[in-house]
């Protein structure tokens, strides 16, 4: 038999609804049964079907049977199914057969699929409504177009525990994990309030490509605030050159016509004077360029740019400096970890450049 749905049937308890594919069914039969927690050995206390022309699935009226030949749609009734897995094979126990055998048989193809996930690394959870559905999507999260790494996988409806198993992941450092992609499967409504109050989004949806769209909306999302946090340690390669004839203001605001040789300037962007003993003139307050604010201005473009410094022009620089963007070790760090893709291969070569300059390692 295949387990097609666990469902809860008020009278009843916990059933589970199978297709006898071969053989026969009798009421007192021993099932083994796959079971999130273990093989499941159980005895069948009702064997149902519904009534003629209608559905298994549809609530009603059923009728018992004491025995039932294959092949037909069957609903089971015994003990200790609430942790039946849909998707998997019930075995019924014979005269010959063992039941330890049996056990690890009807376990081995769950254990294939929940030893495939490394629990250890970071990743997103992962939960469907049967184990087919469940290897269907974990295949297309590692396939070579998406690449969203597991860490946790599960089957059926979503806990409260899952959702802190979720959250393990927001307090490890990477929010962006802390985050279940629910495949067909309800929410219950106490996970719900706890996903709300401890910052787990949980993404539901019958098609699996929509969990996918779901997922990398919110990947950008996270991007964006993480880049935003990020602002003001990060500091793009710059190397900017005077422009003499534009120069607008010698201090308080120093305001100068540059030309970008080099790399992006941003504002917020801290800027020295190698040639003057790496003199700091301070952050770029604002940009204009064709008289329109702007925020970046890259290689070959000419900008008006206000600093917020002490400093004064002719006294502690002139036109004849360049003027570069005063990097750190930890500036480097941020940028290769939140602003990778916003850099082209000459601006890295910068970067290794402005290192040389300011003895960084």
């Amino acid at each position: 038999c295949t387990v097609l749905e666990v469902k809860q049937i008020e009278g009843l308890g916990t059933t589970i609804d199978v297709v006898l594919v071969n053989g026969m069914l009798k009421e007192g039969d021993t099932i083994v049964v796959c079971g999130l927690g273990g093989p499941i050995v159980t005895t069948i206390r009702a064997l149902l079907t519904p009534q003629p022309l209608r559905e298994i699935r549809v609530k009603g009226q059923y009728v018992h049977h004491k025995e039932l030949r294959a092949a037909m749609g069957v609903k089971i009734a015994a003990h200790n199914l609430e942790s039946a897995v849909a998707g998997t094979q019930l075995y019924v126990v014979g005269p010959d057969d063992d039941v330890e055998d049996l056990k690890d048989a009807v376990m081995e193809d769950m254990q294939d699929i929940f030893s495939s996930v490394d629990k250890t690394g970071e990743g997103v959870c992962v939960q469907a409504s049967t184990l087919g559905s469940l290897e269907a999507l974990l295949e297309f999260l590692k396939s070579d177009d998406v690449q969203i790494p597991v860490s946790s996988i599960n089957i059926g409806p979503i806990n409260k525990k899952d959702v802190m198993r979720a959250n393990a992941m927001i307090e490890r450092g990477y929010k962006k994990f802390g985050v279940i992609l629910a495949f067909d499967v309800p929410v219950t409504r106490d996970a719900a309030t706890l996903a709300d109050q401890l910052g787990v989004r949980i993404f539901t949806a019958d098609i699996i490509y929509h969990l996918f769209d779901q997922f990398t909306a919110y990947l950008k999302q996270v991007k964006e605030e993480e880049q935003e946090a990020a602002k003001l340690t990060a500091v793009f390669p710059c190397v900017l050159k005077i422009i003499p004839t534009c120069i607008f203001n010698q201090k308080d605001p120093i305001i100068l016509g540059v030309e970008v040789v080099e790399g992006i300037a941003k504002v917020g962007t801290p800027i020295c004077v190698p040639t003057r003993g790496g003199v700091d003139l301070g952050r770029i307050a604002s940009l204009e360029k064709d008289h329109k604010p702007v925020d970046t201005a890259r290689r070959g473009d000419a900008a008006t740019k206000p600093e917020e410094a002490s400093r004064s022009y002719e006294r502690h620089f002139d036109h004849r400096d360049e003027l570069v963007s005063r990097i750190t070790r930890k500036s480097i760090n941020v940028l290769k970890e939140m602003f990778r893709d916003d850099l082209s291969k000459d601006d890295w070569r910068l970067v290794i450049k402005l290192k040389k300059i300011f003895k960084i390692d």
